[in-house]
C-alpha cells in the first residue's frame, strides 16, 4: 500500500517514518513538505487573523488531490493545527483514509479513562487540538514553546528536558495520561516512559496514527 505523509514542519518527518518502519515496514511511503504551511499561520496567528481561511484550504486540497495522482491509498497529516483544512479535503474522499495527525491519539487518550495532560511545542496546535476532545475529557494543556525552539537549533536533549518537565507538572496536577501533541515531541516519549510512574501512559500521534491508518486500510481490504 502507499501512504502519503504530509508534513508542515520539518521536524515531523523522522518521527513518523521511524513508526511507520517499525509497525508498517511493508507501507509504501512518500513524503510531501510544505513547512510554510506552519510559518504562514504562525504569523497570520501573531497578526491576530485566522489562518485557517480560504486559501489555507485549498493549499491541503491541492495536497492531497497530488498524493492521490501519485496513486496514494492513504493520507496521513503530520501537523496537528490544521484540523479543519483536513477534515474538509477527507469529506470530499470518503473512497479513502484521510487521517488527521491527532486523532487516533485522541481516541487513544479518550479510552486510557484518564484526566489527560495534552503537551504541545507550537502554539496553534492548542487552540484547535482540544475541541477535537469529547465534551466530559478531562484535560489540561501545556504549552513549550522553548522545546520548538531547540530543535531548531539542533538540541535534541534540551528539547526532551522541556517536555519533561512539563510532563511532570502536568502528573503532579493529577493528569493519569500524556499525550505529545506534535510528531516532532514523540522523540521524548522514551525519556518520559523512564521518568514519569509507570502507571502513566504516554501517548505520541506517529504511534498511535499508524496503527489507526494501517487498520482502517486493512479493513477495507
Amino acid at each position: 500500500m502507499r501512504i502519503a505523509l504530509i508534513h508542515a514542519l520539518a521536524h515531523s518527518v523522522g518521527p513518523i517514518n521511524q513508526a511507520m518502519a517499525q509497525a508498517w515496514p511493508e507501507a509504501v511511503r512518500m513524503n510531501l513538505l510544505d513547512d510554510s504551511l506552519s510559518a504562514d499561520l504562525a504569523r497570520t496567528a501573531a497578526a491576530g487573523g485566522d489562518g485557517l481561511d480560504a486559501a489555507m484550504h485549498q493549499r491541503f486540497e491541492d495536497l492531497c488531490a497530488y498524493a492521490e495522482r501519485t496513486g496514494a491509498q492513504g493520507i496521513l497529516f503530520t501537523c496537528s493545527a490544521f484540523g479543519p483544512c483536513i477534515e474538509a479535503a477527507a469529506a470530499r474522499r470518503p473512497h479513502m483514509p484521510v487521517l488527521k495527525p491527532n486523532e487516533a491519539m485522541v481516541a487513544d487518550a479518550v479510552a486510557s479513562g484518564q484526566r489527560v495532560g495534552l503537551i504541545a511545542s507550537f502554539a496553534p496546535t492548542l487552540q484547535s487540538m482540544p475541541p477535537e476532545f469529547p465534551a466530559g475529557v478531562e484535560l489540561r494543556t501545556a504549552l513549550v514553546a522553548q522545546a520548538m525552539a531547540a530543535l531548531d537549533q539542533g538540541d535534541g536533549e534540551a528539547h526532551d528536558a522541556a517536555v519533561l518537565s512539563a510532563a511532570q507538572t502536568l502528573v503532579a496536577q493529577g493528569c493519569g495520561a500524556i499525550a505529545l501533541a506534535q510528531f516532532s515531541m514523540a522523540r521524548a516519549a522514551p525519556l518520559l516512559r523512564r521518568e514519569l510512574p509507570s502507571t502513566v501512559p504516554v501517548l505520541t500521534t506517529p504511534d498511535s496514527a499508524v496503527t489507526a491508518l494501517r487498520r482502517r486500510l486493512l479493513q477495507r481490504g
